[in-house]
């Protein structure tokens, strides 16, 4: 997952808290975040973003009341799988198949390829 936080816009009529839930939001929407990236920390990302750990706990309670991600105790925060059972095992699947092309060096241009050859897509 690429690093979906960018800083906060203290001057902006939002809180912080609230911001940090639509950034997420907004990355997961978009595929920057898919199900099943970790992320970080609520210490680390305070200390990123400059904000108290308070701030960042609040965000994340509120994406994990909405269901946008799960914690796993001591194991973290996570992406959690959205929609219906179909698309949550599609999205688990995909994101399985992401790190392991990750683990195994292959760049994405190849592993597109590997997905598109085994849907039977032509380029």
């Amino acid at each position: 997952m690429t690093d979906p936080f960018s800083p906060i816009d203290a001057d902006a009529g939002e809180p912080p808290f609230e911001q940090l839930r639509a950034q997420l939001i907004d990355a997961v929407r978009s595929g920057r975040a898919t199900a099943g990236d970790k992320l970080p920390t609520v210490r680390g990302l305070a200390s990123d973003l400059g904000l108290a750990a308070n701030t960042v706990a609040k965000a994340y309670r509120a994406l994990e009341t909405d269901g946008l991600i799960e914690t796993r105790g001591r194991s973290g925060s996570f992406v959690s799988a959205q929609g219906d059972a179909t698309q949550q095992r599609l999205q688990r699947a995909a994101s399985d198949y992401a790190r392991l092309a990750h683990e195994m060096k292959v760049d994405a241009a190849s592993a597109l390829d590997y997905v598109t050859a085994a849907l039977g897509i032509r380029p």
